[in-house]
């Protein structure tokens, strides 16, 4: 069984930014222990997860998926999954044609989910025992927690893929996020030894090398000024304006824009910050919040913007 995975940023630190606004490869296998009917056989079902609460079988393709994870809520739809959705969470709020409703990630309500009628719940969460309680009513469901490597984000959508009877396309998908990503970080110049500083709040809390988000600036090259943070072990340091000023990096990455309406100008409002090699160099990236904060089909935009600004400090 695959274990829990610690929460990407989106899930650890999603209290803050709304108060202040496993292993790799396929782990789906045919289930042969009892024949399906005919049309569920043709596609693939029934059909067996190893996901993180453990083995799930579903034995027809589902054709009322309730998401309680806006990044599921992506792959759902990049997949070809989205006509069989028939609800989402509060926070999924891409595509927008997803059935968004007042259904919490947070907070789950097992009697407002099950309202739904829902044949397969997909969470990245186990909170408040959700997958225990939806189980005794008989209901399946994947837990799929955040990534923290790009191959568990891979691994994550074939299994989405599997699940929902859109294994052909998942696997497109994938294929088509590795050859992206591997080009964009062929491309970048990595001669610089740029450093620079992913905010996820103006607190200022940041990401380190360690977690999934920094994974992605390590494919370009960078360092990562939060690493030499104290108390970075967990992942997600919170910084003192003095660390960052003293660090000076050579590129400032926002994800607290939407949420938080940061940005160059109240960036160098900060004690000791207008000075900022970042600041004075126009090197300050805004980021899509959302897209900072999942780890789904859209890690490739984030990816390009990280790659542009890159390859124009270089060129600099």
């Amino acid at each position: 069984m695959r274990p829990v995975r610690t929460a990407f940023a989106g899930a650890l630190l999603g209290t803050l930014v709304l108060a202040g606004c496993g292993q790799t490869g396929t782990t789906a296998t045919p289930e042969t222990t009892a024949p399906a009917p005919a049309t569920s056989t043709a596609e693939g079902f029934p059909v067996s997860i190893e996901a993180a609460n453990g083995k799930v079988t579903i034995t027809k393709k589902p054709e009322r998926i309730v998401s309680l994870s806006a990044t599921h809520t992506e792959t759902l739809f990049a997949i070809g999954a989205g006509p069989q959705v028939v609800a989402v969470d509060d926070n999924s709020n891409y595509p927008p044609e997803a059935p968004k409703t007042d259904l919490s990630g947070f907070k789950p309500n097992v009697e407002a989910i099950v309202a739904k009628k829902p044949d397969l719940v997909i969470v990245s969460d186990d909170l408040d025992k959700v997958v225990a309680e939806l189980g005794k009513l008989n209901v399946p469901v994947l837990l799929e927690p955040a990534a923290t490597k790009l191959d568990e984000a891979y691994e994550e959508i074939t299994e989405l893929g599997a699940a929902t009877g859109n294994k052909a396309k998942a696997e497109e998908v994938v294929s088509g996020m590795k050859a992206a990503m591997d080009k964009l970080a062929a491309a970048a110049p990595k001669d610089k030894k740029l450093t620079y500083y992913h905010e996820l709040d103006q607190t200022p809390y940041a990401a380190t090398s360690q977690t999934f988000i920094g994974q992605i600036y390590g494919l370009f090259g960078l360092t990562n000024i939060a690493d030499k943070a104290p108390d970075a072990a967990g992942g997600y340091p919170k910084l003192s304006a003095e660390f960052v000023a003293q660090a000076d990096p050579d590129l400032i990455f926002l994800a607290d824009v939407k949420c938080c309406q940061q940005n160059k100008d109240t960036l160098a409002k900060r004690p000791g910050w207008k000075d900022l090699s970042a600041i004075k160099d126009d090197r300050v990236i805004l980021l899509d919040d959302d897209i900072a904060s999942r780890w789904g089909p859209r890690v490739v935009q984030l990816a390009e913007t990280i790659g542009a600004a890159v390859t124009k400090a270089g060129a600099s």
